[in-house]
């Protein structure tokens, strides 16, 4: 099987403190060739930084989440500003909004911290890996404004929205839930998408595919879902992973080895 390039997961979550290195240590014995550690504050940054420094196959995405826009100080974006000059960095992320929440942090602050992080990645000329929950029509008005290169992770939109997201270059990142049985908008972006703008993804330890629905997913377990995605897209499960592979080293700006 070639090489899973998982385009985002948050291995400093608590789910993993466990095992962790234990973990991290044994994904390439599990088919796992590349992995995007997307940061959700600038301690989860540094924590990605430090993984992937002792882990060849990681990068690290740097941002400030929607749910910590509240929790957000100017000191934070300065030191997202200056980690984004590392060379284990690779894009800005994961930064976006979500609106699912009624406690959430008001939508205005959320869409200045999403601006500001969308000019930090146009500054470093980086990719944004964006989060868009129950956002869609702010997302992609900003998205438009700023045309930035990059993915959106998670895509929970229409085939219509996957077409105007794709028509400004950037990919969609797909995961676990396209194998959920009632979900036929994930299923039907992912038989749409085109090739060259399609992106793998986990999220872990979030979204596991089935039959693992509901435990701690790993980024091994995107075979199951590029199976699925492969069955939807009428091709086999090899072309998808080797396709997906060559988009996100594209997108990152990565070389990593194929082994």
């Amino acid at each position: 099987m070639y090489p899973i390039f998982d385009s985002h997961a948050h291995y400093d979550d608590t789910a993993f403190d466990a095992d962790r290195e234990d973990l991290l240590t044994r994904l390439p014995t599990l088919g796992v060739g590349a992995v995007i550690h997307a940061a959700t504050d600038p301690i989860s940054a540094r924590r990605g930084l430090d993984m992937a420094s002792r882990h060849p196959y990681m990068r690290v995405a740097v941002g400030i989440h929607p749910e910590a826009a509240d929790r957000a100080v100017p000191a934070w974006l300065d030191e997202l500003d200056s980690l984004c000059t590392h060379p284990l960095v690779c894009g800005v992320g994961e930064i976006g909004l979500d609106y699912h929440y009624e406690n959430a942090a008001p939508r205005q602050v959320q869409i200045d911290l999403f601006r500001r992080q969308l000019e930090l990645a146009a500054a470093y000329d980086l990719p944004v890996i964006v989060h868009d929950r129950d956002a869609h029509e702010d997302t992609l008005r900003l998205l438009q404004e700023y045309k930035p290169a990059g993915v959106v992770h998670c895509f929970s939109g229409s085939v219509e929205m996957m077409q105007e997201v794709t028509a400004l270059g950037m990919y969609i990142g797909l995961g676990g839930v396209t194998t959920f049985k009632n979900a036929r908008r994930p299923a039907a972006v992912a038989a749409a998408v085109p090739a060259d703008r399609l992106l793998l993804e986990t999220d872990a330890p979030y979204m596991a595919p089935e039959p693992y629905r509901g435990r701690r997913c790993d980024s091994s377990l995107i075979a199951h879902t590029a199976a699925r995605i492969a069955e939807l897209r009428d091709t086999d499960t090899d072309t998808l992973l080797r396709t997906t592979w060559d988009n996100a080293c594209r997108l990152f700006r990565v070389d990593f080895p194929v082994k």
